[in-house]
């Protein structure tokens, strides 16, 4: 389902504890499913909690290290406090856990398997996060009518997860009829991209510099060395290309990662006439 297709509904978030930076319990309209968004140092205390003693499925979340992508955990638990539990002991990265359920307890060990499994296979596909899972487990055996209920509950779990700001399972938007497409062609390379909601997807197929300057950032230079591991950019003769659409946080971000040195994304990219980014932002 596109956004286009995508039609308008209500998330409702819960502050137990008046906190904005506390537990947040995550409903949306029209589904029996509940999320529960935890902060690591509340998890002892919040772990009574009647969400935590259901099957569910989880992921746990850390910061980028360095480069711009976090780090994850998927998980699935029948219930999901031992495991969490376990987590809370065993491994350090992860700063909270977002956990969903059914308030109607209607989700059981199959169908959190085969949720597991689909997160799993989406943060691969869309490389976002520095994954933590060694492999995609197998899918359960399910029958058709459990399959098209897990596939329900999946597809209504991702529309709350970027209302949560995680964006980690989403492969970019293809641009719509009306965006600017907007190139960088320096250096040897020719990259193009467009603007997004999320920040700026620089398209398949793009060159990037391959030799780094020495004033760029530790954090491109992270984000370089990811993506060339994870694939997203592979070697093309004396430079890179991207192997997929991918979506970065901001338009200077994506320059910056081309064009291997720091840059401002708003006057490197331009539109094929060379009007900058810049420009189109500000004309009226």
């Amino acid at each position: 389902m596109t956004r286009t297709d995508r039609r308008g509904f209500s998330i409702r978030i819960f502050l137990p504890d008046g906190s904005p930076d506390g537990l947040r319990i995550v409903e949306k309209s029209n589904w029996t499913g509940c999320g529960i968004v935890c902060p690591r140092p509340l998890f002892p205390e919040a772990k009574s909690r009647d969400e935590f003693d259901r099957t569910g499925v989880y992921v746990l979340l850390g910061p980028p290290q360095e480069g711009e992508l976090p780090e994850i955990y998927i998980g699935e638990g029948d219930p999901i406090r031992q495991r969490l539990e376990r987590h809370q002991a065993e491994k350090d990265f992860w700063t909270s856990a977002i956990c969903f359920t059914s308030k109607d307890s209607n989700l059981n060990k199959a169908h959190v398997q085969y949720l597991e499994s689909r997160l799993i296979e989406l943060a691969s596909g869309a490389k976002r996060s520095k994954l933590h899972n060694g492999n995609v487990p197998k899918l359960p055996s399910l029958s058709e009518a459990d399959i098209a209920d897990a596939e329900t509950f999946l597809a209504e779990m991702l529309l709350c997860f970027p209302v949560l700001g995680v964006s980690i399972f989403e492969k970019p938007e293809k641009p719509k009829p009306q965006a600017v497409k907007l190139m960088i062609k320096k250096k040897g390379i020719h990259a193009t991209g467009y603007e997004s909601a999320g920040g700026f997807v620089v398209q398949k197929g793009s060159g990037v510099v391959k030799k780094e300057t020495e004033c760029l950032s530790p954090t491109i230079r992270k984000t370089r060395s990811d993506l060339l591991k994870n694939n997203v950019v592979i070697p093309k003769g004396i430079a890179w290309q991207f192997s997929q659409d991918y979506e970065f946080s901001s338009p200077s971000m994506a320059a910056a990662f081309v064009l291997a040195r720091t840059s401002n994304g708003r006057t490197e990219w331009r539109t094929p006439d060379g009007k900058t980014l810049k420009e189109l932002q500000e004309s009226p």
